[in-house]
């Protein structure tokens, strides 16, 4: 990277066009990742034939506006209501939501901007100064070192377990049996759909989780008020406090870390990144009992994490030609409508719009930071109008949103449907995060274990023989076996008291 590239950048970032087609895509992508079930890949296919006539850097600033301002818009709703808008918000409902209910929604929005800020401008940086030997990395990967995340994955199911191990255990079962649902894509053959072509593509993500944390939260609500005040959310409760800062510092650091290196992996994005990088903070955490009842950090983790994963992901897009997500795809197809071919060529062909885009990336979270610090009073309000009509107001919203993802009614149903497991679940204590996550990666462990004996005619070796997996597996046995030793040392301490009286 030359410094002259950079000038280059934002000489085209800063001119008016360009700064204004990246404030709208920033507020755009702020309202999709509000709405439940757009999402970004739906948002930019909506929208992409706006960008038709437009300058190709002109319309890729402003998709990838779209692109990252949804990573923050999705907090809105999963912090207020509990219902995320996209499914990277997942894991900010299990603290955002209990800290609106202590009145500190200001604060969590106000967090969740500022470590959104902060990961996505340090992700621009890694874009532009690290992103040829990060692709490199990423393109290595294949099926084995695949399944080694997955089960790295999977092994985060403990952390996400605030109450009986036992029933989060169970709960990540039932997820994984759900992610059998479907057209086996190795064999071709139906699993589970009880002849319902519906069921043929399997259970979709959307439905599941809104119906489960939106919905069944909700009922629950009804069923057994939890909020007797409204919440009351001031500017100045917006900016964090020396306390919070403190909570809060390291995981912005290493949900930025997690989140852009996840990123880069072809097919992984910032769902799991997420997942990841709250999982992490509570193993780290020295209060982890508090995860999921309010803390600061369970919200500026997961945050800071899908932000910097949207970033993350456009190198193996802009480097290799790889579309590494949905959304990614989208704008891959988006760039050969302009006559480009993103790859190793496109920094020297077309510098312009690739400058140009990194250049727009630092003013478009500067904007992003500008536009909800001062509205999330306005957004934390909504908490004051009584659930008697709030309540319609968000099962309505969040049942069009499902159903205008593929104008589907039996999703529509299937989001009832969880809905009521989710109230029975909240009723009895059953978390939701382990059937979620275990339905996100169960198909994907499933079809990377499948491909990998496949490549190896059966043998198992092939996860240990190459380096990258047996490391990435390495780690995942020591983080089964730290809360087995945490759980045996507790004991002897334990007996060693009753000893000792």
């Amino acid at each position: 990277m030359e410094f002259n590239d950079l000038i280059l950048g934002f000489s085209i970032a800063l001119t008016p066009s360009n700064l204004l087609f990246a404030l709208l895509g920033v507020f755009l992508g702020t309202v999709i990742g509000a709405l439940p079930g757009i999402g970004p890949s739906a948002g930019i296919a909506v929208l992409l034939p706006v960008t038709f006539g437009m300058p190709p850097v002109t319309a890729m600033i402003m998709l990838a506006g779209i692109y990252y301002g949804s990573m923050y818009g999705g907090t809105i709703t999963s912090v207020l209501i509990n219902t995320p808008g996209e499914s990277a918000s997942v894991m900010t409902t299990l603290d955002g939501y209990q800290m609106a209910l202590k009145g500190r929604a200001g604060a969590a929005l106000g967090m969740a901007a500022i470590g959104s800020f902060i990961a996505g401008t340090a992700s621009v940086v890694l874009l532009m100064v690290a992103a040829p030997p990060l692709a490199d990395l990423a393109v290595t990967f294949g099926p084995p070192e695949y399944f080694a995340l997955m089960v790295l994955g999977l092994t985060t199911l403990a952390s996400l377990t605030s109450g009986s191990m036992i029933k989060g255990l169970l709960m990540a079962v039932v997820g994984l049996m759900f992610g059998t649902v479907g057209i086996d894509l190795m064999l071709g053959a139906p699993r589970f759909v009880f002849d319902n072509v519906n069921l043929m593509d399997g259970i979709d993500f959307l439905p599941v989780a809104v119906g489960l944390f939106a919905i069944g939260e909700l009922l629950f609500n009804l069923y057994q008020p939890v909020r007797t005040e409204p919440i009351k959310a001031k500017l100045s409760g917006l900016l964090p406090t020396r306390q919070d800062w403190r909570d809060s510092y390291g995981g912005v650091a290493r949900g930025t870390a997690i989140g852009f290196f996840v990123g880069i992996l072809p097919g992984a994005g910032a769902t799991i990144a997420s997942f990841l990088a709250y999982a992490t903070e509570k193993r780290v955490s020295k209060r982890p009992e508090k995860f999921g009842t309010g803390v600061i950090e369970g919200v500026a983790a997961p945050e800071s994490a899908n932000n910097a994963a949207s970033t993350g992901a456009l190198i193996p897009l802009m480097a290799l030609g790889i579309p590494g997500s949905g959304t990614t795809a989208v704008m891959l197809g988006a760039l050969t409508l302009y006559g480009m071919q993103p790859g190793p060529l496109l920094m020297s062909t077309h510098p312009d719009v690739f400058w140009g885009l990194v250049a727009s990336m630092y003013i478009g979270n500067v904007m992003l930071l500008v536009l909800n610090l001062p509205l999330a009073p306005v957004f934390a309000s909504i908490l004051r109008i009584p659930y008697e009509i709030l309540i319609p107001v968000i099962i309505g919203i969040a049942l069009v949103g499902v159903y205008s993802v593929e104008n589907s009614v039996f999703n529509v149903g299937v989001t009832v449907v969880f809905g009521a497991i989710g109230f029975v679940m909240r009723v009895y204590g059953y978390p939701a995060a382990p059937l979620v996550l275990a339905l996100v990666l169960g198909p994907m462990l499933e079809r990377a274990l499948r491909q990998s004996l496949q490549m190896s005619l059966g043998s198992p070796e092939i996860f240990v023989t190459r380096p990258v997996s047996a490391v990435i597996l390495a780690v995942a046995l020591l983080a089964m076996l730290f809360p087995l030793i945490a759980w045996f040392r507790s004991r002897r301490a334990g007996l060693a008291v009753a000893g000792d009286c």
